[in-house]
């Protein structure tokens, strides 16, 4: 019989584990590839470390991402359309949503966004750079503005309802309380309900109205609750990853002078540099929950059937078993296989449009601005909360001189 192994406390590692997780994912590597753990939110979880057994569990069917079936969740939210989304749902039903979703999402319509995330992001910087302090936080001049307004155009969401829905996104990916989380989500799906019976009878050329339209061969559609589902989480996850990639990304340049300069010296290694960054310090902590169907043996531990399970993606990607002096941030190494739009089936449907938008935000950045500087000491960032989504609250930067 497998003793059940003892309760690792990440939470009682405080503001040291959240500003900076990587040291305690490197300890629990070295011990092996699964831990019960309990998060900072409270739960206890089984938390999946290192490189090859995030990327066997991600793809591996014995986990499940219906959460409806652990009976874990407050069912006032287990019954939102909110959740009716690809994300938390198997095969053959995962497969079903992402067919009817990737239909209309393409390469060819994110590559059709260039000129217009080219023309925000001169906007935002033309308005960040005319403070007369030379002073901005970056995180709300533009990691946030950026992709909220490409996303929301894309989608089709009025400017108008967009602090509204900052708001909502915020309080789901990082609850302040039971009430809150509930009213949060109320408050979205009966916003996306609207949305839908408006575009319905008033369609126009954004996505929504497309995913409203589009149907297989068979006819099928999305009903609904599904376009509901898909709405959210295009509309969470296509915001709040890319602020924290911005943000993450151009914080590790300025805490690297050399690798900044390397960059600036040569324009052509921006691509990989946005690689190294997801890498390196990625937008997304840990997988969203997974659920194991049945007992499931990993590296000695038994994980026993219907219990939550995280996989830390950012353990992964800091593996030195497969990435050497994984803690080196360093734009010329060779980034392919971080794990930080996961891996297998739910890997990011969006990944392509967060590629697009980081690159031309830090190029432009980068451009206009030669003397940009973190404009406070990195002790003195706040984080945001939980173990999902990794990022600074706001990300202090100075300038004394601009490009052009």
């Amino acid at each position: 019989m497998t003793e059940t192994p003892e309760v690792i406390d990440l939470g009682a590692y405080g503001t040291d584990f959240t500003a900076d997780p990587y040291p305690y994912y490197a300890k629990l590597r070295s011990q092996g590839p699964v831990h019960r753990v309990r998060i900072p939110e409270g739960q206890e979880v089984w938390l999946i470390v290192g490189h090859d057994a995030v990327r066997s569990v991600l793809s591996d069917a014995r986990f499940s991402k219906d959460w409806r079936d652990a009976e874990l969740w407050n069912e006032a939210v287990d019954n939102s359309p909110l959740f009716t989304n690809m994300l938390d749902t198997d095969p053959p039903h995962h497969t079903r949503l992402r067919k009817l979703v990737a239909k209309e999402f393409t390469s060819r319509r994110v590559e059709a966004l260039r000129p217009r995330v080219q023309q925000i992001t001169d906007e935002l910087l033309d308005a960040m750079l005319a403070d007369p302090e030379g002073r901005a936080d970056l995180v709300d001049a533009l990691a946030f503005p950026l992709p909220m307004t490409v996303i929301c155009e894309l989608i089709g969401v009025p400017t108008m309802d967009r602090d509204s829905f900052r708001a909502w996104s915020n309080e789901i990916i990082a609850p302040t309380s039971p009430e809150a989380v509930q009213g949060a989500t109320q408050a979205m799906a009966e916003y996306l309900i609207g949305l839908i019976e408006h575009k319905r009878s008033a369609p126009g050329d954004d996505l929504l109205s497309a995913l409203i339209r589009t149907s297989d061969d068979d006819g099928d559609q999305l009903s609904r609750d599904e376009l509901v589902g898909m709405a959210f989480l295009l509309l969470v996850a296509g915001h709040e990853t890319t602020v924290s990639l911005i943000s993450n990304g151009v914080r590790a340049l300025l805490e690297h002078p050399a690798q900044l300069a390397a960059l600036r010296a040569d324009g052509s290694l921006l691509d990989n540099a946005v690689e190294e960054m997801l890498r390196y310090d990625g937008p997304v902590e840990t997988a969203t929950w997974r659920f194991a169907k049945e007992p499931v043996e990993i590296g000695g531990t038994v994980i026993p059937a219907r219990e939550p399970v995280l996989v830390a993606l950012a353990s992964a990607s800091r593996d030195p078993e497969r990435f050497p002096a994984a803690d080196d941030f360093d734009i010329t190494r060779e980034p392919r296989g971080h794990a930080a739009f996961g891996h297998g089936i739910h890997f990011c449907l969006g990944a392509p449009l967060a590629r697009l938008e980081a690159r031309i935000a830090i190029g432009a950045l980068l451009d206009r601005c030669p003397d940009l500087a973190l404009d406070c000491d990195t002790d003195a960032l706040t984080w945001r909360t939980g173990i999902l989504i990794r990022g600074t609250e706001r990300l202090p930067v100075r300038w004394t001189s601009r490009a052009g």
